[in-house]
């Protein structure tokens, strides 16, 4: 009888060692990226070609109802308390988050994407979506308190930090040489897709 029992328990064994060896291994996979930084190489039908900042060439497949929205420079004077904005951002001393960039959300975009998550634009950084609700200017920029549901961050804007706006935008923008952050996904057969792009205006490269 003990004979059997250890005949029994081996192939379970085996097999649980084999799906734990393949769960492992998908687990160390690195995560499909959700966006490319770059600039349009080619268009060819809906397959929008881009070689990103890393040298990489991409290909990704157009949505029928993508979405293309401008991207254009703002001044610093333009964040106003209520304003709601993005920001890319890196700690700094004391607490303070350095702002990388800040994009100024239109009114019928507000609440666009509301929190604070990782962000992919440099190491440690993170984005968050939020509403300026005090501003103090020195001759550094701007510090800002940036309140958004469950948290706050004071964020310090150097007179260098990027700020741009979101300005309607057209897939006709979308040609060789255009700058462009591209949001995608990939689809079952391996492909990527994409239906939203931002593209830079007058040479600007999206600085999100």
């Amino acid at each position: 009888m003990p004979t059997r029992r250890h005949q029994f328990i081996r192939p379970i064994v085996a097999v649980t060692m084999v799906a734990a060896s393949t769960i492992y291994a998908i687990a160390q996979q690195p995560p499909t990226p959700t966006r490319v930084r770059g600039t349009v190489e080619a268009v060819n039908g809906d397959v929008l070609e881009i070689k990103s900042r890393g040298g990489e060439d991409v290909k990704l497949h157009m949505t029928p109802d993508i979405r293309v929205a401008g991207i254009a420079r703002i001044a610093l004077s333009d964040i106003k308390v209520g304003s709601f904005i993005g920001t890319t951002t890196v700690p700094g001393p004391g607490g303070v988050q350095n702002a990388v960039e800040v994009h100024v959300f239109p009114e019928d975009m507000r609440g666009t994407g509301e929190g604070s998550r990782p962000w992919d634009l440099k190491p440690n950084s993170s984005m968050t979506n939020a509403t300026v609700s005090d501003s103090v200017v020195s001759n550094d920029g701007h510090t800002l308190l940036v309140k958004y549901r469950g948290g706050e961050k004071k964020v310090q804007v150097s007179p260098e930090t990027p700020v741009v706006t979101y300005v309607p935008g057209d897939k006709s923008e979308l040609k060789p040489g255009a700058k462009v952050i591209a949001f995608m996904k990939k689809l079952p057969d391996g492909s990527l897709e994409t239906d939203r792009v931002g593209v830079g205006r007058d040479g600007l490269t999206p600085p999100m």
